[in-house]
């Protein structure tokens, strides 16, 4: 079996702006990133919204909002965890827009095809009839 990984970006209005490419098997999130280096193509400007996924991209760019990590044997304090929940709350955006995608059961089963590339086309295709979803609601 095969899973295939995408980074995804959204804003508010649910729609995908970003798609890294398809990955094979287990990749992290911080390695598939550092390949295609997304952060790089986000003005400074906006801010970047990632999970704890991500540990050490904050050191590459100031326009990343990392939650809060407990510390080991200890509490976050309550600014850090209400910090948390409104950063939770915005990036949850993102995980409906890839839902929104994966109503497109292409994306979301067991992907078997053997041609170049497609698997890259098929998620674009999805994204795309998503956005449009979107705009014609």
């Amino acid at each position: 079996m095969v899973f295939l990984a995408f980074l995804t970006d959204a804003i508010a209005k649910k729609r995908v702006l970003i798609l890294s490419q398809a990955r094979n098997g287990k990749v992290h999130d911080k390695r598939a990133h550092d390949e295609d280096d997304l952060a790089g193509s986000v003005p400074e400007e906006i801010p970047i919204e990632v999970d704890l996924g991500f540990q050490g991209l904050q050191k590459q760019y100031d326009n990343i909002r990392l939650p809060h990590r407990k510390p080991k044997g200890g509490e976050l304090n309550e600014s850090q965890k209400e910090e948390n929940r409104i950063l939770s709350s915005s990036r949850v955006v993102c995980e409906n827009a890839f839902a929104g995608v994966k109503r497109y059961n292409a994306v979301s089963q067991v992907y078997r095809n053997r041609i170049v590339d497609f698997d890259d086309r098929l998620m674009l295709t999805c994204a795309g009839l998503w956005n449009f979803y979107l705009m014609a609601a």
